[in-house]
């Protein structure tokens, strides 16, 4: 077990990776056409919002219920029952979101008013932020279909994850940056605003994701005619599960969305701001937090289902142990090296030294989160697993009021940078009480092994980022110099932090036993 987890984490970083670099280039091409001025602002906005009913409903609350429920069918050795509960959850989920797409693309004022109210007041007053009001409500009937697409694709990729087929749902994404990168290029220069061009290649995104994942499906015998079920048992199971679930894995999103309502009052940049920071903090989180919560969540829901609640604990700590080996290092360096990436990564074209300063500041303020948001991904299997969503909701719910109070307080007095600092604390305080939950359900603890290696990655951490404080030139060194030499200063450096963190590492005495599931003595 322990060697196949590692395998299947692999193979799903692996995948993610290429996703998070070509997202990277998407980036990249965005931030050099627009910027993070207006029409930048309103096309992340048009984009979050589908995106945000994404990962709430289909990679969130769908997807932890659906994987256990599908895994007690899978192990009964019966592919007809499986083949039907799959028909019957497609056929209830597709028309369901069927419904929700039309309301979206129908209602999309009421959506852009809902969501950008800081715009609609100035629509109805006449003021500077009108023409934004308008143009996300047209802009969202473009990309709110996506939700449709991606919702099938997640209910696809979460059937192929039960059968241990990782490397298929992993690389599904590469087609949204593809497309987006072609829409970039070759469809909205032809537009008097570019952003529609964007608008269109999530779309196009969408429409190949759902497509490039259907041979798979037939080729393992679970491409089904759909079925509306809405009172089938598995089915019944499913949405019992998934109704509280929408608050409990989700939390971070509702946060994130919360920042984009505030923000529409703010200075026009700030949606844009937070959204390349959350960019960045996303390449990590997808290739570790999400990566290993992807591969463990089936395997902890064989342990329940098979009663091993040793094995249980094992796969627990093994997944704890990965995202603190490599998320501490992740979330250091994001840090010390803010300024650096963001301008290798996007200041050319529209995208200025003073966007990248604005950036670095709500980056320091995401990344410093980065952990807390890489535990909860795999923490929340715990309880999902289980077929426990009631106790999640109620931390998420806790989570979210008091990210609702820290942005209060910190957006008065930090404006958007403050809206990230409220993220990262609430994102805390979920994590601390998602651990609480389980230690105290004698669920899960950390084991002594889990408890000294933690120690030598602090040690091993901290000589990394001294490292990086003593090598990191000056931001005026960094202007100075070329492209080229930026790319390859940047490179070095994160080369060197990663060398002095393994060394260290080992120096302390991390060892490849650490890395198996195995380990808990």
């Amino acid at each position: 077990m322990s060697k196949q987890l590692l395998r299947s984490g692999l193979v799903v970083s692996a995948m993610t990776f290429v996703s998070r670099v070509l997202g990277l280039v998407r980036d990249m091409v965005v931030a050099s056409l627009m910027g993070a001025g207006a029409a930048a602002d309103v096309f992340f906005f048009a984009n979050k919002i589908p995106n945000f009913l994404r990962r709430l409903f289909a990679e969130g609350a769908f997807s932890q219920a659906f994987v256990p429920v599908l895994t007690e069918y899978h192990a009964t050795g019966d592919l007809d029952k499986t083949r039907q509960l799959i028909a019957r959850v497609s056929g209830t989920l597709g028309v369901i979101v069927s419904v929700v797409t039309l309301v979206g693309v129908i209602g999309s004022p009421i959506l852009a008013a809902l969501f950008g109210t800081g715009w609609f007041v100035d629509w109805l007053n006449d003021g500077p932020g009108a023409d934004k009001f308008e143009l996300a409500s047209f802009m969202l009937k473009i990309t709110f279909p996506y939700l449709w697409f991606i919702t099938l694709v997640a209910l696809s990729g979460a059937v192929l994850n039960t059968l241990g087929k990782f490397a298929v749902s992993s690389f599904t994404p590469v087609f949204l940056n593809v497309m987006l990168i072609i829409a970039a290029l070759f469809i909205a220069p032809h537009f008097a605003q570019p952003e529609i061009g964007l608008a269109i290649g999530v779309f196009l995104g969408g429409l190949v994701q759902f497509l490039f994942q259907l041979p798979f499906l037939y080729r393992a015998g679970v491409l089904v005619k759909p079925q509306w079920g809405w009172r089938d048992p598995g089915v019944v199971r499913i949405r019992t599960l998934m109704i509280p679930a929408l608050f409990g894995v989700s939390v971070s999103q509702i946060n994130l969305l919360l920042d984009t309502f505030i923000a529409s009052f703010l200075q026009t940049g700030s949606i844009s701001y937070l959204y390349y920071s959350d960019r960045l903090l996303e390449f990590p989180l997808g290739m570790f937090g999400i990566a290993i919560a992807t591969v463990i969540l089936p395997a902890l829901s064989r342990n329940h289902a098979t009663k091993s609640a040793d094995e249980f604990q094992r796969t627990m700590d093994w997944g704890v142990r990965m995202v603190l080996l490599l998320g501490m290092p992740a979330m250091l360096g994001l840090m010390c090296l803010a300024k650096p990436m963001l301008m290798v990564l996007f200041m050319r074209g529209e995208f200025t030294v003073e966007m990248v300063n604005q950036a670095s500041l709500s980056l320091l303020a995401y990344a410093s989160g980065l952990l807390n948001f890489m535990l909860i991904k795999v923490l929340a299997p715990g309880y999902y697993s289980r077929q426990d969503t009631k106790t999640p909701v109620r931390y998420g719910i806790i989570a979210m009021v008091t990210n609702m109070v820290f942005n209060a307080i910190f957006a008065y007095y930090f404006s958007y940078v403050g809206l990230a600092m409220a993220t990262a604390l609430s994102a805390l305080v979920n994590m601390a009480l998602l651990y609480r939950g389980l230690h105290l359900a004698n669920v899960y603890k950390l084991s002594r092994c889990s408890l000294l290696f933690i120690v030598r990655l602090v040690i091993a951490v901290m000589v990394m980022v001294a490292l990086l404080w003593h090598l990191t030139p000056a931001q005026s060194v960094w202007l100075e110099w070329s492209l080229h030499h930026r790319i390859f200063a940047l490179c070095g450096l994160i080369g060197a932090g990663a060398v002095s963190y393994v060394l260290t590492a080992i120096v302390c005495g991390v060892r490849p036993y650490h890395l198996r599931a195995a380990a808990v003595a």
